[in-house]
């Protein structure tokens, strides 16, 4: 993968995103502003890009994120749940 792979942030949609090709890779999330708490409950990325390391790079951003706005950190996604154990 290009470290230049490109992670948008769109926190209106909420969620994280990378454009590859004609397709993109997601993490999703659920922001719980009351509670401070951030669920990461979907990652995607399209079949002709796996491989490349793109759910990783969504994640570590979300990650990174949501710790320096200090949300407090979920994650109902399987993929990211060891992540987050890190």
């Amino acid at each position: 993968m290009s470290e230049s792979v490109a992670v948008r942030h769109y926190p209106q949609e909420q969620r994280f995103v990378i454009q590859w090709v004609n397709e993109q890779a997601e993490l999703l999330y659920s922001l719980d502003l009351n509670s401070r708490k951030i669920n990461f409950y979907r990652t995607y990325v399209p079949e002709s890009a796996r491989g490349q390391g793109l759910a990783r790079k969504l994640v570590e951003t979300g990650l990174q994120w949501a710790t320096t706005q200090g949300y407090e950190i979920e994650a109902s996604c399987s993929y990211v749940q060891p992540l987050l154990k890190n």
